[in-house]
């Protein structure tokens, strides 16, 4: 890893570029339009088209039938089903605490006053994106899909890409069987973004599109967003630890290594005010890289990662919120003391008994989080991600009297005349149409 030393340095290496510009390129661009375009035009055609020559697989039929998903229960492990089973009950708890607030907040945002509030719905369709081909991925099924669950969307469509036999992965289609997904699509890539987005013959348009991929994946959320709303950009793996001298550095580097292997561009950082400590860590990682199996990714990820000496931990904070990273470890004495001062990030893991692993599979939050810096004004994924907010004003004729004149002499400012007569015209017939004593109130 690369030994940093001094805030002021720290600051300029950690300061975030233009994240995407430095991942793509026009080519990438350029593929991907053609891809979206194809499939907007040709629908499921395109999309039997590209899976057979991206992912060198013939399908005979895109959706997952019932029977391919019962099967897959008899392909895995009953302990993974069991895992599974048990990650999706802390999910669904989590989730359902905070739907429960939401729902409180909705009674009370309904009549904000006498005449204002607010109204909550959740999405009618969402489109959920779970990486595969050559992997698995059956936690990312249930982290999206039972918040979608939760927050009731109407229907919960997803696809995943098929690996070489056609079929997605048993442990995944296990994972969104339990998450209640309604329809399961063999298809990956920037053809299954455009069909989520537009709709073809088999896969239903969506109302918005939510999960991680590779550039092609991203791109191609990034082309269709305003067709359909997106959850985010996400990239690569993030995580930063805070650690001082009370840390175990055989924990610190296992935290490191662990997201280092998800992806030779994943970040990993230590931020710390012991130079013991980093040492240590240092040589730990070496030695536990050892035992990986994907030992070449995580390489190459350790390579690029940092170490960065401080002389406060309020320095490692703040150096933590300019980097805005997706996971942050707190590996510090009095650990909780430093929750309110950090303000950009996707998820804090506090003290050494709450591992990120723990987050990625069983802790109950979602483990789709903001990446890139967009901590810095993104959210992770949430009941909150699939609801929707609609404001309401139902004025009474006393209310709307005192607003309108007002609401005149800004619209004749803004040269709007018909937005002045619209209000002037109600003024004009309550003027000679009002009958005294009528009550014109509203309930909301």
């Amino acid at each position: 890893m690369i030994k940093v030393e001094g805030f002021n340095k720290a600051k300029g290496l950690l300061s975030r570029k233009n994240y995407w510009e430095s991942f793509t390129s026009s080519e990438e661009e350029e593929v991907v339009e053609r891809i979206i375009a194809d499939v907007r035009n040709r629908g499921d055609e395109a999309v039997f088209n590209y899976t057979r020559k991206l992912d060198g697989v013939e399908l005979g039929s895109l959706e997952v039938s019932k029977n391919e998903i019962l099967s897959a229960y008899n392909e895995i492990d009953k302990e993974l089903i069991s895992a599974l089973e048990l990650a999706a009950g802390k999910i669904h708890a989590f989730h359902s605490a905070l739907q429960r607030r939401i729902t409180n907040m909705a009674k009370q945002s309904r009549t904000i006053d006498k005449y204002l509030g607010q109204q909550i719905h959740s999405l009618d369709r969402v489109g959920l994106y779970v990486p595969g081909g050559t992997a698995a991925y059956p936690s990312t099924a249930l982290m999206m899909a039972i918040p979608a669950s939760v927050a009731g969307v109407g229907e919960i469509i997803m696809t995943s890409p098929p690996a070489k036999g056609g079929k997605i992965p048993a442990a995944t289609l296990v994972a969104a069987d339990i998450a209640s997904v309604n329809r399961l699509f063999k298809v990956g890539g920037a053809q299954a973004i455009a069909a989520l987005a537009f709709g073809t013959q088999s896969i239903p348009k969506v109302d918005k599109i939510c999960g991680p991929g590779n550039i092609f994946v991203t791109l191609a959320k990034k082309r269709v967003y305003g067709v359909v709303a997106i959850d985010g950009l996400e990239g690569p793996s993030e995580a930063v630890i805070i650690a001082d001298n009370t840390a175990n550095p055989v924990l610190c580097a296992a935290d490191l290594l662990a997201q280092a292997e998800h992806d030779p561009s994943a970040s990993v950082i230590l931020l710390t005010t012991s130079a013991e400590l980093a040492n240590q860590v240092d040589k730990e990682i070496a030695k536990q890289l050892t035992r990986l199996k994907r030992h070449s990714i995580a390489t190459q990820a350790i390579n690029a990662g940092m170490i960065v000496l401080v002389d406060y931990v309020d320095q490692a904070v703040e150096l933590a919120n300019l980097f805005a990273p997706e996971h942050l470890s707190l590996m510090v004495s009095q650990a909780s003391s430093l929750i309110d001062k950090i303000h950009n990030v996707g998820c804090i893991f506090v003290g050494e008994n709450s591992p990120i692993v723990l987050g990625d599979y069983v802790a109950g939050p979602s483990h789709v989080l903001p990446t890139g810096g967009s901590a810095r004004f993104s959210s992770p994924l949430s009941v909150t991600s699939f609801l929707k907010f609609s404001n309401i004003v139902a004025l009474d004729e006393i209310a709307m009297r005192e607003l309108s004149q007002a609401a005149i002499v800004i619209a004749k400012a803004e040269g709007l005349d018909g937005h002045a007569l619209a209000v002037e015209e109600r003024l004009s017939q309550l003027s000679h149409h009002c009958e005294s004593g009528a009550d014109q109130s509203h309930v909301i």
